[in-house]
């Protein structure tokens, strides 16, 4: 195991504390970036660039010895969740909460920047700080590549980490192959014929529709998928009518789709719209599909992930690289940076003990800060680690 000269603690928590106090949803980060912005303009750094994919902000600075760009990541944004932990730096923006830990990931690249600008004569290449707004369902990550996140200069590789309430502290997680998988989304239209709720032979009942619909669905999980294929088919949302006794002219389900396989996912939207023709004419409603492909599966280079071994053992220690076992059908948008570069993604434990178990986006989710140390140490071993 290795440690930098000094772990600066105190500022990792002044600063994710901060950020945790003043939580903002995606895309609108303002006050987040603007913090971010004046951290970095203290550092000695050779250019800065605001307003990337909106709210984002990269940072670059080149090394004194010759190699390759590494991008090193940390998504900004919250969630719209009222806080329920109880601590003196509960957020104050009521319905709005650091639930999946950004605020810990942005105080990490901060402090691995101010650290790695100290000792850039050992940087082998050029590294550029990525904070990155939108990561929460906004494709942020994308908007960024829009906006020239990848070039001047030309990104060669990219790091990103993301603190987990289900692995320990002091240990690190990874795994060759797709790491996170894919999320869609879709809306599901059924319309039928609206009437009295006493007598529903005279209407086309769309709810009755519906509720087979929810099922039907999960056919394409359990009956048209191989068992060894992960793959998960969700409905979120089912509205539909006004009152107890009127039957409505329609209904409306959304829902989202996971899965690692490229092929398997192509092939859902048919899928869906077989089920719906079906249905349609068994029940003489009338169904409509739209079908959104949004985040793709996250998938590791192995040459990259290898990297993060070779930093991770010291680090922490061989015994602490861990490979989840347990498959995490979560999506990440750091997949679009990782479809157009090498790169790696891997897990840094925040669990401490029961408050710090609670799973993401839960509004008693809380982090054990002692992760924070881990995740810094990570991001500069990673910044000083050439080809």
């Amino acid at each position: 195991m290795i440690a930098p000269e000094r772990v600066p603690t105190d500022e990792l928590i002044r600063v994710r504390r901060h950020i945790h106090r003043r939580p903002e949803l995606s895309l609108v980060e303002f006050e987040t970036a603007s913090f971010v912005q004046s951290e970095l303009r203290a550092l000695p750094l050779d250019d800065l660039r605001t307003g990337v994919g909106k709210t984002g902000v990269l940072a670059t600075l080149k090394g004194g010895r010759p190699g390759p760009v590494t991008l090193l990541r940390a998504d900004m944004d919250a969630l719209p969740i009222t806080e329920l932990v109880d601590a003196p730096y509960k957020s104050e923006n009521v319905g709005v909460m650091h639930a999946c830990g950004h605020d810990g990931h942005v105080a990490m690249l901060l402090a691995a920047a101010r650290t790695l600008c100290q000792r850039r004569k050992e940087i082998s290449g050029t590294l550029v700080f990525c904070f990155q707004p939108g990561e929460e369902g906004s494709g942020g990550n994308r908007l960024m590549i829009e906006d020239g996140a990848l070039e001047n200069p030309h990104v060669e590789r990219t790091f990103a980490l993301h603190l987990y309430s289900g692995l320990d502290v002091g240990k690190i997680g990874i795994r060759d192959g797709a790491f996170f998988a894919s999320a869609d989304q879709f809306t599901l239209t059924i319309s039928g014929r609206g009437g009295h709720g006493a007598m529903p032979h005279t209407a086309i009942d769309p709810v009755v529709a519906g509720a087979y619909l929810v099922t039907m669905l999960q056919t394409i999980v359990s009956r048209e998928v191989a068992p060894k294929d992960p793959l998960v088919v969700t409905v979120g949302k089912f509205e539909a009518g006004t009152t107890f006794n009127v039957i409505p002219d329609k209904a409306t389900l959304m829902g989202t789709v996971r899965c690692f396989d490229a092929a398997l996912r192509r092939s859902i939207p048919e899928r869906m719209e077989r089920i719906l023709k079906g249905l349609g004419e068994a029940l003489r409603v009338d169904c409509a599909l739209s079908y959104n492909f949004s985040y793709p599966p996250t998938v590791n280079d192995s040459k990259m992930n290898d990297v993060v071994r070779e930093v991770g053992r010291k680090v922490v220690g061989v015994e602490n690289m861990v490979d989840p076992h347990e498959i995490v059908m979560w999506a990440e948008d750091m997949s679009f940076m990782q479809e157009q570069r090498s790169g790696a993604y891997f897990i840094v434990g925040a669990r401490g003990g029961d408050e710090s178990s609670y799973p993401h986006h839960n509004a008693r989710f809380d982090i054990d800060e002692r992760a924070l140390e881990v995740g810094y140490r990570m991001m500069v071993a990673l910044g000083l680690r050439g080809a």
